[in-house]
C-alpha cells in the first residue's frame, strides 16, 4: 500500500517559528510581522488579508533574503532523512502550507515530491498578491485531494502532520494525523502527539497505525 505524507510547514517542520517570521527577520521587520501573526492567530484577519499585509511589508525583499531566511530557519532535525525513507518505501511526501510559495517550494530541494504554498508573485515583487492564489484551511484539503489524484492514492492512504487550527480540516479528512509541537486544539484531534525537535521521532509514531494496517 502506498502512502502520501502531508506536512504543514510553519510550527511543524519549523520549530517555534514560521516562514513569514524568518523572512521578516531578514528585513528587520520582526515587530511588524509579530503583530500580523498575532492578529492572524486571533482570527482578526484571514489568510488573504495576512498575505496582502505581509506582501506590503516585504517591498524590499530579494531572492538573497529568501535564501538566507530559509537557510537560517529553525528547522526540525531529520527532515531530509524522513523524506528519503518515505521515498525508499515507495511512498510520497508533500508540503502544504499557507506560507508564500516562493519559500515553501524551496523544500523540493530536500526531497519533497511536491510543495504547495500561497501563490505570491516572484521576488522582487512587481505585482500584487491575488486572492485566488492564497491558501486557506479548506484549500489545504483541496490541494491534498489533487495530490491524491496525482499520486494515485486516496484520502484513506494519507497521513497529515500539523500544529495549529489551520490544519484541523486536513486532520479530519485523513485517517492518521500527527500533531507536532501543536496547540491543544489540534493535539486533542490527532492520532499521535509529538513534542520535540526531530521529525524522525514524529514519523516513527505513525508505525503500526499506518492507514490500512491492522495494528492488533
Amino acid at each position: 500500500m502506498t502512502l502520501l505524507h502531508l506536512f504543514d510547514l510553519d510550527g511543524t517542520l519549523m520549530y517555534g517559528s514560521a516562514a513569514p517570521v524568518e523572512i521578516s527577520r531578514q528585513l528587520g521587520l520582526s515587530a511588524e510581522i509579530a503583530e500580523l501573526e498575532r492578529a492572524f492567530g486571533a482570527q482578526e484577519m484571514g489568510p488573504h488579508q495576512f498575505s496582502v499585509a505581509a506582501h506590503g511589508l516585504w517591498a524590499d525583499l530579494t531572492p538573497a533574503h529568501v535564501r538566507a531566511a530559509f537557510d537560517g530557519a529553525p528547522w526540525l532535525a531529520g527532515i531530509r532523512d524522513v523524506w528519503q525513507e518515505i521515498r525508499d518505501r515507495g511512498d510520497y511526501c508533500a508540503v502544504i502550507s499557507l506560507s508564500p510559495s516562493f519559500f515553501v517550494e524551496l523544500l523540493l530541494e530536500w526531497g519533497a515530491h511536491a510543495a504547495h504554498g500561497s501563490v505570491f508573485p516572484e521576488v522582487p515583487f512587481t505585482r500584487p498578491v491575488e486572492e485566488s492564489g492564497i491558501l486557506t484551511p479548506e484549500g489545504k484539503v483541496r490541494v491534498a485531494d489533487r495530490l491524491c489524484a496525482q499520486f494515485g492514492v486516496s484520502r484513506a492512504d494519507c497521513v497529515a502532520y500539523g500544529d495549529s487550527v489551520t490544519d484541523a480540516l486536513l486532520f479530519e479528512a485523513v485517517p492518521v494525523s500527527v500533531a507536532v509541537n501543536a496547540r491543544p486544539y489540534l493535539a486533542e484531534r490527532a492520532t499521535h502527539v509529538y513534542e520535540g525537535r526531530d521529525l524522525r521521532d514524529a514519523y516513527q509514531l505513525v508505525g503500526l497505525t499506518r492507514p490500512g494496517v491492522d495494528a492488533s
